[in-house]
């Protein structure tokens, strides 16, 4: 079948090329373009053009082009959001940032990297660990997921809980507007209070404000030591009571994930060490630092839980370091044997109520006739809710997206936010005003009027209209 001809297209690209890219940067094939509209959330669009930019100056270019034709834009990492953040529309564009992938600088007496957003997590904490420094933000799609993707969500992870999310480590953006023009914000300097920090707002900004181009992240000293434990619980209330503990008596664990019911008997079988019959709740705990505080901590977190874990297990070496975390990895593939499908969420309560979303989760899985899993990031609130079902069966559907709705009023009742790192995207956008007030709500559209007036930088994204409502 014979694609129409797109008389507004077909001029952009002769534009494009006039200015220097390369038949090779602009993906015009049907199957080539839906390589590019998907996301981890199995939503697909083919947008009308793929564009691949090798550098800043090309990203100005199709900004600036697609300005004077009023061109929907949509910033594109590695596809790896699980909010629907980089679904395009039929008529966008996508903008890939694959190929800007170079680790411009590595100053290490400053203790900074200045990157360009293709760059893969995983690659950068490779490189500099061999200079002795430490990249810490590690959401888990980081052997694949790239910076540019990571600060445009926020991205989170495991090491949160002592060392924070990728916001606390960038430092400065370089970034090109709707219109083609470039900003810069932040710098190499530990304090700097020099007008607005758009270099804050800009990160977590879902690619609805600007299209990063370059960043600069602070790094530290790698730590010397890592010690892991696996401590088992007979209650969820018994786990957060230990985590609570660990906290008052000085213990600072660089992680704390945990595992509920649910997962412990998901993965249970194919584990290398045996779990109590009564485990209800796993903790996975890694400390890091100085050889001389590890030690003390680890001693700390022994002497502590002797009595009130039903198991812990220390690991010794890398090896059985790696053994205690068969369950954390084990996990996702196992959970899918539950069920067909996932409806997956990332909700954020205050350490201090897990038990409460906890209970409150199980007794929602007890009323729609459907398991709800849980586990994550027990050290910093960040729990993935996972409602198993069979969405080909329309009843199990409707279940699931009605236990989607009761999630997110269970968490803000609970003082909590519906996403601790995944973002909002087009997934949570119905449910937004939950969250936040009108008024809140009005404020940020007012700084998404400011970037783009015509909404043409990712729309539908985090506030959508009702237009995009009605199209997802």
């Amino acid at each position: 079948m014979t694609e129409p001809v797109n008389p507004i297209r077909n001029q952009f690209i002769e534009e494009l090329k006039t200015s220097g890219f390369t038949s090779k940067q602009i993906i015009v094939a049907d199957e080539s373009r839906a390589c590019y509209g998907y996301d981890a959330t199995r939503q697909s669009a083919d947008p009308m053009l793929v564009l691949l930019p090798e550098n800043g100056p090309q990203v100005e270019t199709a900004l600036r082009l697609a300005a004077k034709k009023e061109l929907k834009i949509f910033p594109r990492g590695a596809a790896s959001g699980m909010s629907g953040g980089s679904i395009p529309s039929s008529d966008g564009i996508i903008i890939s940032l694959t190929r800007m992938k170079r680790i411009l600088e590595i100053d290490q007496e400053n203790m900074i990297a200045t990157v360009e957003p293709g760059v893969v997590t995983g690659e950068l904490q490779e490189e500099v660990s061999r200079l002795g420094l430490f990249y810490p933000p590690d959401p888990a799609s980081l052997a694949f997921s790239t910076i540019g993707g990571n600060v445009a969500e926020n991205a989170g992870g495991p090491r949160a809980v002592k060392y924070g999310v990728t916001a606390d480590y960038v430092m400065g953006l370089e970034a090109v507007l709707i219109n083609g023009e470039t900003i810069k914000c932040g710098n190499k300097c530990i304090k700097s209070v020099s007008g607005y920090d758009l270099t804050s707002l800009l990160v977590g900004s879902e690619g609805t404000l600007a299209v990063i181009t370059k960043i600069l992240l602070k790094l530290l000293p790698a730590p010397e030591a890592v010690k892991t434990s696996l401590l088992a619980f007979p209650s969820m209330t018994a786990a957060a009571h230990a985590i609570n503990n660990m906290f008052k008596n000085q213990i600072e664990p660089s992680t704390i994930e945990f595992l509920d019911h649910h997962s412990i008997n998901a993965v249970r079988d194919g584990l290398p060490f045996t779990l109590p019959k009564e485990a209800d709740t796993v903790l996975l705990v890694e400390i890091d630092g100085t050889t001389p505080s590890v030690l003390l901590q680890s001693q700390k977190l022994k002497e502590l839980f002797k009595d009130d874990a039903l198991l812990l297990i220390e690991a010794q070496n890398e090896s059985e370091r790696a053994q205690l975390w068969t369950a954390r990895r084990r996990l996702s593939p196992a959970i899918a044997n539950l069920a067909p499908h996932k409806i997956n969420e990332d909700i954020a309560v205050p350490r201090a109520a897990i038990p409460d979303v906890i209970a409150r989760l199980e007794k929602l899985s007890e009323k729609i006739a459907l398991p709800i899993v849980c586990f994550g990031h027990a050290g910093d609130g960040n729990i993935h809710v996972n409602v198993m079902l069979d969405k080909d069966d329309p009843d199990q559907a409707r279940r699931g997206h009605q236990a989607i709705d009761e999630i997110f009023t269970i968490t803000l009742e609970l003082g909590g936010t519906l996403s601790g790192e995944h973002g909002i995207g087009n997934t949570k956008s119905a449910y937004f005003d939950k969250e936040w007030s009108p008024t809140t709500i009005a404020a940020m559209k007012s700084i998404k009027q400011a970037f783009d007036p015509d909404n043409r930088l990712n729309p539908g994204k985090i506030f959508p209209t009702q237009e995009d409502l009605q199209c997802q």
